[in-house]
């Protein structure tokens, strides 16, 4: 009966407190400032990963197709974007971009079309049936995480919005200067 109790818990066996202690009991001197910073953002990111896949399976919609979806909606009327807009603003490759659209074409989902520029550029538009999919799903994949996000105040929120605005440009501007 424990056992089961047990599975179901989806807390840590040990929080990140207890972890950043061991360490710093084991190996003295062993940097330990960052474990109770990005130990539970691995955690929630696991969470909410694992909550979003289950509310696009029941939405009807995997996450590429949501992805490509909402970047087209979100860009106003007409609800078209080049490819390569689509590329940049989802941060994917321009052949995953190919395959996105590829795939959301054949269910029905956008169309593509001349930009009319005289260029070779091509727009991806919603179609009604992908508008109408975007609409279903954005309210039931944001609604369910504005639920988890629910027992934060107001105040709350914005003080971890800018924390986590400078901690993400700051990793950021590190680990782009690090690969390059």
């Amino acid at each position: 009966m424990a056992d089961a109790a047990a599975a179901e818990d989806p807390a840590p066996a040990h929080s990140a407190t207890e972890i950043a202690a061991a360490w710093r009991r084991e190996r003295p001197g062993t940097p330990t400032e960052s474990i109770e910073i990005v130990t539970p953002i691995w955690w929630l990111a696991k969470l909410f990963t694992d909550d979003r896949s289950r509310a696009l399976r029941d939405a009807g919609i995997d996450a590429a197709t949501l992805d490509l979806l909402s970047v087209i909606r979100r860009s106003g009327p007409p609800y078209a974007l080049s490819t390569r807009e689509l590329a940049r603003r989802t941060l994917v490759t321009a052949g995953a971009i190919s395959q996105r659209v590829a795939r959301a074409e054949r269910d029905g989902l956008v169309e593509r079309a001349s930009a009319g520029t005289g260029r070779r550029t091509v727009l991806v538009k919603l179609t009604t049936e992908g508008h109408a999919l975007i609409e279903r799903s954005v309210d039931t994949v944001l609604g369910r995480e504005a639920t988890l996000v629910s027992c934060l105040s107001d105040d709350e929120r914005i003080t971890l919005i800018a924390v986590l605005d400078k901690l993400m440009a700051d990793v950021r501007r590190r680990t782009t200067r690090e690969e390059g």
